[in-house]
């Protein structure tokens, strides 16, 4: 009597992941080395066209051009490899899939850039700023030692007393600048008047204009001072003020064309780093579409 036995459930088959990060990784590390693998060529390559005996030198325009183009290239040609690497290395036979992982390495390769360019960049300003504390700090010893010699020296051919005096006739000459402000100009010493004359012009720069009252002493001062007629230190005042209305003209002209020239080469870095970026979206999906694995080949792995 034979027996019948059920046939047995069938077991189902585990998902397979979607993602393998281990192949995203090592795409990202393969495009790395790879586009600095060429930078280093590239560089290498411009070294030699260096000729400063002959002064046969391509000009730094056509350096720069040239290099910007180089390091391009190698950078898209690093993604494009490292798409391809991370899509093979999945073992997925999905081009969607094949696709996501080769735009996971593209992003996992632009931040690991991002973090050791900023880590490079940071050292960079830490060294140069350990640097210039380190010049100061010498420059400032320096300074005090000459300082404490020339103190000692000074020390040793005065007296006290003299510099104080000394010290005592300037605070007397400056305070008899200030106590003449207001007198008549022919009365007063030129330190006066040249006081009184800086204190009207600064007037008129932080104010833009000055009152009749003010023009007209500032007029009378200068005639006095310099011993001219009052319309010829009229005509100077006038001149004065029209240069310095220039001058200030003039830089406030510079400092908005430096402003609208910084403001147009950030927009043209961001535009690059843009497209720079875009392109390497493009390559990467290609290379990693390339690097799909066809689904015979996928069976087969999976029996063995």
């Amino acid at each position: 009597m034979s027996s019948t036995y059920p046939n047995p459930a069938p077991v189902a088959a585990a998902p397979l992941p979607r993602i393998s990060w281990g192949a995203v990784f090592a795409g990202a590390i393969v495009a790395l080395a790879l586009g600095l693998m060429l930078n280093v060529l590239g560089a290498a390559i411009g070294a030699t066209f260096v000729d400063a005996t002959a002064r046969d030198t391509p000009n730094a325009s056509s350096f720069g051009i040239g290099a910007g183009v180089w390091l391009l290239v190698s950078n898209l040609i690093g993604l494009g490899v490292g798409g391809y690497a991370a899509a093979r290395l999945s073992g997925t036979a999905s081009r969607t899939d094949a696709t996501l992982h080769g735009l996971a390495m593209w992003a996992a390769s632009f931040l690991i850039s991002a973090v050791l360019l900023g880590n490079v960049v940071a050292g960079v300003a830490s060294t140069a700023a350990n640097g210039v504390t380190g010049a100061l700090g010498g420059i400032a010893r320096g300074a005090g030692s000459v300082a404490s010699a020339a103190g000692e020296q000074v020390a040793n051919r005065t007296s006290t007393g003299a510099a104080q005096s000394a010290a005592q006739g300037v605070i007397d000459r400056v305070q008899s600048a200030l106590a003449g402000t207001g007198n008549a100009p022919a009365s007063m010493t030129s330190d006066q008047r040249k006081a009184e004359i800086a204190t009207l012009a600064g007037r008129r720069v932080t104010n833009g204009n000055l009152s009749d009252g003010d023009r007209e002493r500032l007029n009378t001062l200068v005639a006095a001072e310099y011993n001219i007629s009052p319309d010829e230190a009229r005509q100077r005042v006038t001149q004065a003020e029209q240069q310095a209305q220039q001058a200030l003209q003039q830089a406030e002209q510079r400092a908005r064309e430096a402003a609208d020239a910084t403001a147009k080469g950030a927009s043209v870095a961001s535009f690059s780093i843009f497209l720079t970026m875009l392109l390497g979206l493009v390559v990467a999906v290609v290379g990693a579409r390339r690097g799909t694995r066809d689904s015979v080949s996928v069976r087969s792995n999976r029996l063995a």
